[in-house]
């Protein structure tokens, strides 16, 4: 804890020093005034007992000097995504997109036809001025305040009815920091280095279970099948596809790229090697799956090889199983609007009480493979995950299921009686 000393002069005036030790040495900083004294032992206490940051002992809060080759943060951080080797051109395409939205801020024209960019990335100097964001003007705190400010709405200033930019989710939030945290890390890391220490590494990101409304949506078995039997009356074929995608967890792009050649009638096995990947221009074209894990081969029972027989009759090696109604591969867009929605419409008014998405069929497979006992790390291939750490930091709270296998499974270790003076475990009665 900081104090504050009064220090009388033979002038008579009175001097206020603040000390608190810091590092097992006293610190000390003179003031003239009682009420900055106050403030900035506040400040010290605020900074858990060391020197406030920006602030040079004698003359108060000093901006650092400019390094040579800083950059504005835009302009870097474009260069950044530019020199990535090992992402597609979509998304450096979707890098790019949250450069200018998120840390450059939303755009907004004012009545006199001046553009503005709001909730983006500045630095705040040490009276609160708002500076543009650069390599080496960035801070932890000004992280931590974009942080906050993406967990609001940005309004326009003249319309705050007029919403641009909505709240971001938790997981949005996580994901624009963790672009920012790559470009922050190369500065540290660049020849010749532009900066000692990365702003973002000590972040106080939200919890991504804080909100009200689950992000992913898992389906009974009853309730799937309330959808199914709409979307059967609807289409039989989009129905194949609703089930063929909840019952091998595939990915959508992953599905809808298989191929007649994919399967193998004799292990009953699909091979996924491809998936439809989005262009800048909105086009799709195949590409290889997510990941390396992604690549994998997906077990399937006979009703399923029944149901493919069915598609790929009369089809050539690479045409797709799976196709809409102008014979053309499904376009989610198209499956969604056309299908999905008007199906699940019906449902709903039918007693179903979820509302979930396509890729909820994802999350509803690898939930009915816990129910089962299935272990994480078939999971984790089943799906594609590229780490078990993904299957178990997404449906980790799924295993609760199994606490009564877990509990039985320990008790009947524990009939086994400890040893005593060296005689034989006893199994009881």
């Amino acid at each position: 804890m900081a104090s504050i000393v009064e220090r009388p002069k033979k002038s008579g005036e009175i001097t206020y020093q603040v000390k608190w030790r810091e590092g097992g040495a006293w610190q000390s900083e003179n003031f003239g005034d009682p009420d900055q004294a106050d403030q900035f032992k506040r400040l010290v206490e605020a900074h858990g007992g060391t020197w406030p940051h920006g602030w040079t002992k004698g003359l108060g809060f000093v901006e650092p000097e400019t390094h040579p080759d800083d950059h504005l943060f835009a302009d870097y951080a474009h260069r950044y995504v530019d020199g990535l080797n090992t992402v597609d051109d979509r998304t450096k395409h979707d890098y790019k997109r949250d450069i200018e939205n998120h840390f450059v801020g939303v755009r907004y024209t004012d009545p006199a036809g001046i553009e503005h960019r709001l909730g983006g990335l500045v630095h705040l100097g040490p009276d609160g001025t708002a500076h543009p964001a650069t390599v080496c003007n960035l801070t932890q705190a000004d992280v931590n305040h974009w942080v906050t400010r993406q967990r609001t709405a940005v309004t326009a200033p003249d319309d705050p009815e007029r919403v641009l930019r909505a709240k971001a989710s938790p997981k949005s939030v996580a994901n624009r920091h963790g672009l920012l945290y790559c470009i922050m890390q190369a500065a540290v890391e660049a020849e010749p280095q532009l900066r000692e220490s990365n702003p973002c590494k000590k972040t106080g990101l939200p919890r991504q279970d804080d909100g009200t409304e689950e992000e992913m949506v898992f389906l009974e078995h009853d309730e799937y099948a309330r959808i199914s039997l709409e979307l059967r009356a609807l289409d039989p074929n989009a129905a194949d596809l609703a089930d063929f995608l909840v019952g091998t967890g595939m990915r959508w792009g992953e599905a809808t790229a298989i191929q007649s050649r994919d399967i193998n009638w004799t292990t009953g096995k699909v091979s996924v090697q491809r998936a439809w990947k989005r262009q800048d221009d909105n086009t799709f074209e195949i590409g290889p799956p997510k990941t390396r894990k992604a690549r994998r081969l997906v077990k399937l029972n006979e009703d399923q090889l029944a149901m493919l027989r069915r598609h790929v009759t009369g089809r050539g090696p690479e045409d797709y199983v799976f196709r809409g109604g102008m014979g053309k591969a499904w376009r989610h867009s198209n499956f969604y609007h056309r299908k999905w929605e008007r199906a699940l419409k019906e449902a709903i008014k039918k007693g179903l009480t979820k509302r979930p998405r396509i890729h909820d069929l994802r999350h509803t497979h690898v939930a009915w493979l816990i129910e089962q006992n299935i272990s994480p790390a078939a999971i984790q291939a089943r799906v594609g995950h590229e780490s078990i750490t993904t299957t178990i930091d997404r449906y980790g709270h799924l295993l609760s299921n199994l606490d009564d296998e877990i509990s039985a499974a320990v008790a009947n270790a524990m009939r086994v009686a400890a040893p005593r003076d060296g005689l034989r475990p006893v199994r009881s009665a």
